[in-house]
């Protein structure tokens, strides 16, 4: 009986960890935008976004379960190769989206609001002159407060959610803004960086089953399997909710309204000003803890790549300056801009996660020439959708839906898997005649 109710409590605390980790405070952005952008096709935006973020990101949590470590799954594709995924993996997750994000949002999604004559490049410099004592000198203080915000912002989303559930902002709006809900939906969950952040991050959660007790591959599997549950449901619940608020205020709102202005709208339409003031707050602190996080991480990959030659500190303050500047561009901006971005880095990075967990036993030349598959065919959706027209590309599989990299990764695997084939074949039967003499 003690076991089992350990193991319920182990699963519940390594949940919301896991829930902590794929929720950043910047993701509560994209839903309510999806649901407003869809109107009464809300929910299949939801459906898409919700398989494009949080089960994507499980599959890849468990693919580096599987592999036993971030590196060993990258290194798949090569040593060199997986250097250079990782570090591309890094910027995403780090200095080039998610840092400047978090300032971003923490000045669109209130404090411009409740301070308007606090002006952007003036926030910047004090956040990220926080960010850097932070991150310098590493505190468990960030720790324990992350440990509070969690719980703090869930409850918080929680009310939102109710409240509009059970008095809506207004009717859901029959008219659909996209052209293609499902792809609108897969492309807000990519902006969630969930799916990258779990291979970076994801063996945290490990060495935390381990610590645990849980050193068994088969014990650790089933608390990592319990966890990934409960994050995955309190995901569903906030993800739904939110999406239905965004939704619920499609009649009211004009649909160039920015996400932040959106976000703020609907909080102060049902919490008032004070519930305005408490969500900024609690939000401002939680993606304080978020870039914390996140230029400790970049900071430590940059000065280990570099042989230590640039020093973590000297890693830790270039990387605030440069988020610092990028975060100036305002949240749109940032979210436009990634969205070529991550249209090239997500394909090979879902298809090397994909191999690893499916098919973990296939040679590596198999997964590298599917991963090149994926690549060459982001590459070219991407160019296509910055303007270099290539209607074919239009024509293709799934291409409506943004996914037309899946039949020429899955092609170039098989060829890789042909070509192979003879020559496994005569290995195998030296082997055995090695064996039999």
């Amino acid at each position: 009986m003690k076991q089992s109710k350990a193991l319920f409590i182990n699963i519940l605390t390594i949940g919301f960890a896991l829930f902590s980790m794929f929720f950043g405070a910047g993701n509560v952005i994209f839903p309510p935008y999806l649901g407003l952008q869809c109107g009464r096709l809300w929910f299949g935006g939801f459906t898409a976004y919700y398989i494009a973020d949080v089960l994507l990101a499980v599959f890849a949590l468990f693919a580096l379960l599987q592999a036993g470590s971030s590196e060993r799954l990258m290194e798949r594709i090569g040593k060199k190769a997986s250097i250079v995924l990782m570090t591309v993996i890094i910027l995403c997750i780090g200095p080039l989206l998610a840092i400047p994000r978090t300032a971003a949002t923490t000045y669109e999604l209130g404090i411009a609001e409740l301070l308007p004559s606090l002006s952007p490049v003036l926030f910047s410099l004090l956040f990220f002159a926080l960010i850097l004592a932070l991150s310098i000198r590493e505190s468990s203080v960030i720790d324990i407060i992350g440990k509070f915000l969690t719980p703090a912002l869930l409850l918080g989303l929680a009310v939102l959610i109710i409240i509009g559930i059970v008095h809506p902002i207004g009717h859901i709006s029959d008219a659909v803004q996209v052209e293609s809900v499902l792809e609108t939906g897969i492309q807000a969950g990519y902006q969630t960086l969930d799916v990258l952040a779990a291979l970076v991050f994801g063996a945290v959660l490990v060495k935390s089953a381990t610590s645990k007790g849980y050193h068994e591959e088969k014990a650790r599997l089933k608390v990592l399997i319990g966890a990934s549950v409960v994050a995955g449901l309190l995901l569903l619940v906030v993800y739904l909710g939110l999406s239905f608020l965004g939704a619920s205020a499609s009649e009211i709102y004009p649909p160039d309204i920015s996400r932040a202005s959106l976000v703020i709208s609907i909080v102060q339409h049902l919490l008032g000003k004070t519930g305005l003031i408490i969500f900024t707050i609690v939000v401002a602190l939680a993606c304080v803890t978020t870039a914390v996080g996140l230029v400790s991480s970049a900071a430590d990959h940059f000065a280990t790549i570099t042989n230590r030659k640039a020093s973590y500190r000297l890693c830790v303050i270039v990387i605030c300056v440069f988020s610092a500047i990028v975060s100036n561009l305002g949240l749109d901006t940032i979210i436009s801009v990634a969205a070529p971005i991550l249209g090239l880095v997500y394909p090979p990075v879902l298809v090397l996660v994909a191999v690893s967990l499916l098919l973990p036993h296939v040679s590596n030349s198999i997964c590298i020439s599917a991963v090149l598959g994926a690549l060459v065919m982001s590459i070219l959706s991407t160019a296509d959708s910055l303007g270099l027209s290539m209607p074919w590309l239009h024509q293709m599989p799934l291409a409506n839906v943004d996914m037309a990299w899946i039949l020429p990764s899955v092609l170039c695997g098989v060829a890789a898997f042909l070509y192979r084939l003879p020559w496994l074949e005569r290995a195998e039967e030296d082997s055995e005649q090695e064996e039999t003499e």
